[in-house]
This record gives structure tokens, sequence and C-alpha cells, in this order.
């Protein structure tokens, strides 16, 4: 059905066998009116794409959702949000979905009756349906490191992930290691995928044959990056570096070794991604990608809040660039012992 222009409350109400003040409830998020109605309702002003002759006044809020609000990952996004909303004079509402990869029903209620300006989340992302239901508040949502690739209309913040794995791998080749292995992120991740791939094309472009037996599926923790670097250790032709493809799964390769009296990286080499404050206090220092988890959310804070305003063409994407940052954890490989 092709909208109607300047649609009216009134046929709004008309249309879903309502009060117009029902239909004023639903658009101000008012939690007093049954689910199936406020459904029908919001479907009805999707489809015709109804706005108030009023503009919908906002709270100067900015809903950041995070996957997880423990760790240092968390800190650093949260005060580059912080930084951001402070310069915007707005002030940062903080959820956590729980591990589920979008916010539930509850926190999409809370959204629209607290009136807030946008959002922005972080490692999740809000459905469709909720996503739906946001533009009809025309409060606008931006991305930051999705999990997977962002759908149409929808902004998103990313690190150069693929020229972060490229640039981690190249330097292991540069200090003369052929027996490489990576420890990636979830598989189906896009921040994996896009380190992998980088991983790939520095060994491809050094004429090195890729290894499978080197490749591991890992999960972004301390504890799975110190099961797979065992796991390559026990190899009959083991890795000497390891690309793990965040600096928490390197730290467990930290581990590994020491359990296996090798030494890092006199024994082997290790480079991680991030760069969180772990990396600098690791003994001894991590050599690392870093990516500018403050400055990506400082970045979406700033397109959600002005396209609160403005908007922002579909498919808006912004790409921040990652940094080899050099430390005492890679050497180039001892000499095989005979």
């Amino acid at each position: 059905m092709k909208p109607t222009p300047d649609i009216t409350i009134a046929q709004v109400a008309a249309l879903a066998g309502v009060s117009t003040t029902t239909v004023s409830k639903v658009f101000n998020g008012r939690g007093d009116v049954a689910a199936d109605t406020r459904a029908a309702i919001e479907e009805i002003m999707l489809t015709h794409g109804y706005r108030p002759r009023t503009r919908f006044v906002t709270a100067p809020l900015l809903e950041l959702v995070l996957h997880g609000l423990t760790g240092p990952y968390a800190m650093e996004v949260i005060r580059g949000a912080a930084r951001a909303a402070e310069a915007h004079r707005v002030a940062v509402v903080v959820s956590d979905p729980g591990g589920r990869p979008a916010p539930g029903d509850t926190w999409i209620e809370a959204v629209l009756s607290r009136r807030s300006r946008a959002v922005v989340s972080v490692l999740c992302a809000p459905t469709a349906e909720q996503r739906a239901r946001l533009a009809g508040r025309v409060i606008p949502v931006v991305l930051v490191d999705p999990i997977t690739e962002p759908g149409p209309g929808v902004a998103a913040v990313h690190a150069a992930n693929r020229e972060g794995g490229l640039a981690a791998t190249r330097h292991l080749l540069e200090l003369g290691h052929r027996r490489i292995a990576v420890i990636t992120g979830p598989a189906g991740a896009l921040s994996a995928r896009e380190r992998l791939t980088g991983y790939r094309a520095a060994l491809d472009t050094a004429g090195v044959p890729l290894d499978r037996a080197l490749v591991r599926d890992g999960a972004y923790q301390v504890e799975n990056g110190r099961r797979h670097a065992h796991e390559l250790l026990r190899l009959p032709d083991p890795p000497t570096a390891v690309f793990a493809c965040n600096d928490a799964q390197a730290l467990g390769v930290y581990q590994a070794a020491h359990d296996r009296g090798l030494r890092v990286p006199d024994d082997l080499s290790v480079v991680g991604f991030d760069d969180l404050p772990p990396a600098r206090w690791a003994t001894p220092g991590l050599t690392t990608i870093r990516q500018p988890l403050r400055d990506m959310a400082a970045e979406a804070t700033r397109l959600a809040v002005l396209s609160a305003h403005h908007g922002l063409p579909a498919h808006h994407r912004v790409v921040l660039p990652t940094e080899l940052v050099l430390r005492a954890s890679t050497s180039p490989p001892a000499p095989r012992q005979l």
C-alpha cells in the first residue's frame, strides 16, 4: 500500500477503530494501551507515513545499549559515548540486553516512554520490529561494531577490521614467521570474518600457504584463547606465532605458553586486537591492533544525535582506522631444534 500523504490522527483512529486519544497515547509511548491495539495502530502509522502536526517532543536522552557492561571494552565505549553526549547536552541511559543479540520488549517500551532522542547499540541490534517502532517516533538508531551486516537504512560505525588483521599478520611475516596461527572471534561475527580475511590476505601476498590446522574459531574470551593455544602448541609442527583476534584471547595464549614452559616472545610471538588497558599491563607488553573504541562510540553518538534533527542517508557507514601498536610480545622466530 502506498503511503497516504498528510494523513491525520483522526484518519489513523478511524482506520484502527479507536479514539484519537488512543492514537496519541501510542505515538507518545504511553503504556496504558492493549498490545494488540498498539500493534494495529503502529502498523497503520508506518504504512501510511503518519506524522503529527506538532513535532514529537523528545527528552535530552541517548539510549546506549551495550552487550555486556563489565570489562575494559564496555568502559571504553561508555567513556566515548559520554564524552560526545556531554558535548551535545544529552544524558546517557545505559542498558544491557543480558547476553541476547537484541534488547527485549521491556526495553523498547521504556525507550518510548522516556521519549529518548536516539539509540546507539553496541555489539547487538534492535530487532526489525523494534526499529520500526523507533522509526515511527523518529528515533534514529546507530550501530557500533555490529555482529552482522547492518540491514538497509541502518547507520553503523565500524573499525577497519580487515586492515587490522592484515597489519597484524604482516608484522609477524616481516619478523620471519611462517607458522602463524589465528584464533578468530565467534563464527558469524562480522568483525571476526573481516580480521580473518586480513590474515588470509597477508599470507597470500607473502606466498605463504594457508594451513587449516592453524585456524581456530574462538569466542573473544581469555579461557577460549588458552584452550585453542594449548591445542595449537600440541600440533606436530606448532606455530611460532599466534594472531589472537582480541586482547582477551591473546592473554589466554600467554597463559597456555606459561603452562607449557614457553616464553613470550622467545618461544612464541603473540599479537592481539583492541589495545585495551590490559594489553599495556601484560608481561611482556602485548603487541596489538588498536581499534579506537572511544572514538567509535563518540562518533556513533554524534551521528545519532544529529540524525534526530537532520536524518542520515540510507546505508550510512563510518569506518575508523586501526593501528599496529608494537610492544614486547613479538620477535623473530627462534631457530628450530633438529
